[in-house]
C-alpha cells in the first residue's frame, strides 16, 4: 500500500456538517513516498550533468590520463600497432571477438578503402557467454572457444578446405579485457572482471592459451594478431575513414583506444620490447582501459555505493560501474528494490525476477525509455517480463520510467565527459592533428548501448558539441560514428597489418 506523506504545514480540510462542502479554496497536493524517492533519484543522477559540471569532470579525467601515461601497469597500455591502416590492405582472415557477453567468430574480407565494400564479413557465428561459460576455469574456457571456431569454419567450404591444407588460416583476436601485450601475437592476461573465473589463467599468455586450444582440435590456424576490442574499433574505422584517431566501446562494458605519440608515454610503459625496424615508430595505439578510471572524479549515489560494496571486484572498474550496460540495469533494479520495500511499489512485493542481482537487462530499460512495444502497452510488457499479478499502475509506470531516464541520462553525461577528456588529451599531445587538413576528427563507436539504446549516441553528440563549443578547443568538430562489428573487422585489419610489417 502506498503511504501518503502529508506536509506538517498543510491546511486541514473542513467539512460543514450541513452542506458537506469543502471550505478551502485550494486542495492541498500530497506527495507519495514514491514521488519523493523519484525526485531524489533524479536529483542525485542529474545534478552534475550541466555542461560546466561535465567539463569539470573531464578536467579530472584528463589529469588521471596524464598520470597513468607515465606509470601503472593496468591502464594506458601501448599496443603493438604503431601505424593506422592505409586502406590498401587486402585478404581473407579468421577473426574472433571475445567480449563480456558474446563470442563472435567470423571470416573477414578486406577489399581496400576505395572499394564499394571496403570491409565485409563473409560469415559470422555468435555464441552467448553466459554464467556457465564464465565459470569455466583452467583451459576449459579456451577449449570452448576452439570448439566454436571449428563450428564456424565447418559452415564455409573454402575456409574449411584451407584448414586441411599445408597453409594455415591467419587469425586475429579482439580481446575485451585487460592484457599486458608482449608482441602482436602474445600478451599476458591481467584480469577479466564481469564475473569471469579467470584466477587459474591470470598472468598466462593469451596467444599460448588460444593456440594450444586450437591445436588440441587439430585446427590449422596461425594466430597473427591480438588486439583489444577498442583498438580493433580504431583499426576498423580508420580502414574506411582516415580521420579516425580514437574509438570507444560501450555495451556490457566500457573501454576506449587512442592513437598517441610514443613520446607522451613513459619509457617504462614499453618495457624491453623491440620496435619494428621496417617502419618509423612515431605513434602507438594505446588501450586506455577507460573503465578503470574515475574513482575519485565522478560523483556517486547510495545505489552506486551499494553496487560497488557488494561487487566481486569493488573499485576495479569504477567508471564502468556508473554507466555501462551491465550496471545501468543493476542501478535501476536497486532503486526498484528500495521503492518496493519503502514506498509500496508493486504493492510491497518484489517480483522474483527482480530479486536476483544483475537480472534487469538493458534491453528492458531501452524498451521502457522508448515507450513503444508492438501490440503491448508498456505496463503489460513489464507484467509479462516480471511475471506480475497485474500490470503496474500509471503512477508506478511513471516512477519506473523516471528512474530509467535518470540512470540513462547520467550514463550519457558521464560517457560524454570521458569522450571529451580523451579528445582533449589527443588534441593536447598530438600537434599533427592541426596539420592533417581534415575539418573533423571521427570517433568510432561500437557496443550495444552506444549504437542501439534509444537516442543514446544522438544525445551524446549534442552534449559533446556543446562541451567542445564551450571549451573552445581547436577548430575541428568531433564526430561520433557508428562502427558496427568493429571488433571482428578490426581483428581482420590487424592481421593484415601484421603481415604487411613482416
Amino acid at each position: 500500500m502506498i503511504v501518503l506523506r502529508r506536509p506538517p504545514d498543510a491546511p486541514h480540510l473542513h467539512l460543514h456538517s450541513t452542506t458537506a462542502s469543502i471550505t478551502e479554496d485550494v486542495t492541498p497536493v500530497y506527495e507519495t513516498k514514491m514521488d519523493l524517492l523519484g525526485k531524489e533519484v533524479q536529483d542525485l543522477h542529474k545534478r552534475h550533468l550541466r555542461v560546466e559540471s561535465l567539463l569539470a569532470l573531464s578536467d579530472k579525467l584528463q589529469a588521471e590520463f596524464t598520470e597513468r601515461l607515465q606509470s601503472g601497469s593496468q591502464c594506458m597500455l601501448p599496443s603493438h600497432n604503431y601505424t593506422l591502416p592505409n586502406g590498401k590492405e587486402h585478404g581473407t582472415y579468421l577473426a574472433l571477438e571475445v567480449g563480456g557477453s558474446t563470442l563472435r567468430v567470423a571470416l573477414v574480407d578486406l577489399n581496400g578503402r576505395m572499394s564499394t565494400r571496403p570491409l565485409r564479413i563473409r560469415r559470422i557465428v555468435a555464441s552467448n557467454i553466459d554464467n556457465r561459460v564464465r565459470d569455466l576455469g583452467g583451459l576449459a574456457f579456451f577449449d570452448w572457444i576452439a570448439v566454436k571456431i571449428r563450428e564456424m569454419l565447418l559452415g564455409d567450404r573454402e575456409a574449411c578446405d584451407r584448414t586441411l591444407s599445408n597453409e594455415p588460416l591467419p587469425m586475429g583476436i579482439a580481446w575485451a579485457f585487460p592484457i599486458d601485450q608482449t608482441s602482436i601475437r602474445s600478451g599476458n592476461i591481467i584480469g577479466m572482471g564481469k564475473g569471469f573465473n579467470c584466477s587459474t589463467y591470470k598472468g598466462s599468455d593469451l596467444g599460448d592459451l588460444i593456440t594450444g586450444a586450437c591445436q588440441r582440435l587439430n585446427l590449422n590456424i596461425r594466430l597473427d594478431a591480438i588486439v583489444n576490442d577498442s583498438s580493433a574499433a580504431v583499426l576498423s574505422r580508420a580502414y574506411v575513414d582516415p580521420s579516425t584517431r580514437l574509438a570507444v566501446i560501450l555495451g556490457t562494458g566500457l573501454n576506449a583506444a587512442v592513437h598517441l605519440p610514443v613520446s607522451c608515454l613513459d619509457e617504462s610503459k614499453f618495457g624491453s620490447r623491440q620496435f619494428p625496424s621496417t617502419v618509423k615508430t612515431t605513434h602507438v595505439l594505446v588501450n586506455t582501459e577507460l573503465s578503470m578510471f574515475g574513482k575519485d572524479a565522478f560523483p556517486t549515489t547510495p545505489w552506486d555505493e551499494h553496487l560497488n560494496a557488494h561487487h566481486i571486484l569493488p573499485d576495479y572498474q569504477p567508471l564502468e560501474y556508473l554507466l555501462s550496460g551491465k550496471y545501468m540495469g543493476e542501478i535501476v533494479r536497486l532503486v526498484l528494490v528500495e521503492a518496493t520495500e519503502t514506498c509500496g511499489l508493486f504493492n510491497g512485493k518484489l517480483p522474483s525476477d527482480l530479486s536476483i542481482p544483475f537480472s534487469l537487462e538493458t534491453r528492458i530499460l531501452a524498451t521502457i525509455e522508448a515507450d513503444f512495444i508492438p501490440h503491448l502497452t508498456p505496463a503489460r510488457f513489464l507484467r509479462e517480463e516480471w511475471t506480475l499479478p497485474a500490470p503496474p499502475t500509471p503512477a508506478e509506470m511513471h516512477f519506473i520510467r523516471q528512474v530509467v531516464l535518470a540512470v540513462s541520462r547520467r550514463s550519457q553525461g558521464y560517457f560524454t565527459a570521458a569522450i571529451h577528456a580523451l579528445f582533449y588529451l589527443l588534441h593536447d599531445v598530438d600537434d599533427s592533428l592541426l596539420r592533417n587538413g581534415l575539418d573533423h576528427i571521427s570517433i568510432g563507436c561500437d557496443g550495444s548501448v552506444i549504437n542501439k539504446y534509444p537516442g543514446y549516441m544522438e544525445q551524446c553528440q549534442l552534449l559533446l558539441d556543446e562541451m567542445v563549443r564551450t571549451d573552445g578547443i581547436g577548430q575541428k568538430r568531433v564526430v561520433l560514428e557508428s562502427a558496427g562489428e568493429s571488433a571482428v573487422l578490426g581483428a581482420g585489419v590487424a592481421v593484415a597489418m601484421a603481415n604487411a610489417v613482416e
